[in-house]
């Protein structure tokens, strides 16, 4: 399992967030400091994700271990990333370590923030949240779930949004090959209308655009 650390800076980046509404939810959050640093900022954030069904040595245990995995990853394909938005690879680093350690924080002092649970069913009342977020997790991993499976997860992130529902990257991870299926999916999503659009981020190279869903 890994369970990553994105800073709030790289969310509000990600996002194209200038300000927030007064309810947010984080899936899949994982390590991710935002939902800390959210609540701090006078939000009702909540962050949910399979990984918090950890008990928590097992938890910090993977967050830690999940910091070089990433890493990893891009070794493995360092033509298809880009550096300007991080700088360097040590300032990225630098950033993954400080939201782990928020994040750990932050779970232990307010556990009632952080809930267990993952698409394509979540443990909330629908409309709940005014801005739902997702990042590397719908159409990142196209290779391994399906696009039933990703209709329903974008039924679901709606469901519990009573507003607005964004979504990044949209490509998949590694190479960041083009998500075959997305052009179907937003056609069979009711009741939203929906735009895609460029954000002040880019890692893998071409993915700097988010999908942007409102209910209509």
């Amino acid at each position: 399992m890994l369970v990553t650390s994105r800073s709030y800076a790289e969310y509000e980046a990600m996002f194209d967030l200038t300000q927030l509404p007064e309810s947010v939810l984080d899936c899949c959050a994982g390590g991710s400091s935002f939902t800390a640093e959210a609540t701090d900022r006078g939000v009702d954030a909540v962050a949910v994700d399979p990984a918090y069904e950890l008990a928590t040595p097992e938890l910090v245990d993977t967050v830690r271990r999940s910091l070089p995995a990433g890493s990893g990853i891009v070794d493995a394909h360092q033509g298809s990333f880009v550096w300007h938005w991080y700088g360097t690879p040590e300032r990225r680093d630098e950033m993954r370590i400080e939201s782990a350690d928020r994040f750990l924080q932050d779970i232990m002092t307010a556990p009632e923030r952080y809930v267990a649970g993952g698409l394509p069913e979540l443990p909330f009342d629908d409309r709940r949240f005014e801005l739902v977020l997702c990042s590397h997790l719908l159409f990142t991993w196209a290779d391994t779930f399906d696009r039933a499976w990703h209709l329903a997860g974008l039924r679901e992130l709606v469901r519990v949004s009573s507003s607005e529902v964004r979504v990044f990257p949209l490509v998949q991870q590694g190479a960041g090959d083009p998500v075959p299926f997305l052009p179907e999916i937003l056609d069979d999503l009711d009741g939203i209308t929906w735009e895609i659009r460029k954000v002040p981020y880019e890692f893998q190279a071409g993915a700097d655009e988010m999908l942007v869903i409102s209910r209509t």
